[in-house]
């Protein structure tokens, strides 16, 4: 089995990974940049004090999640839904 040395810059960079399927793999620390994700899929993952940045999150599904101290544009989502089901 051949294992790739995703850190080599020439490997990183306009890879085309389409297709992929990532099992039990470490990423901490890694940096995403002009990367396209459509239609990826995300299960078990920690995005613990990740950050994202002028990302497109068009029709972007977020389903069973942990959401404790998540914010958007510096407000807490927890706050976000707690405002929402008092108007509700």
């Amino acid at each position: 089995m051949h294992l790739a040395n995703l850190r080599d810059p020439l490997l990183a960079t306009n890879a085309d990974l389409s297709g992929s399927q990532f099992t039990n793999v470490d990423l901490h620390e890694t940096r995403f940049e002009d990367v396209n994700l459509t239609e990826a899929e995300f299960t078990d993952i920690n995005f613990s004090e990740a950050k994202f940045s002028n990302v497109n999150l068009t029709k972007v599904a977020i389903e069973d999640c942990n959401l404790e101290g998540m914010k958007i544009n510096g407000v807490l989502v927890t706050e976000l839904f707690r405002a929402y089901e008092e108007k509700a």
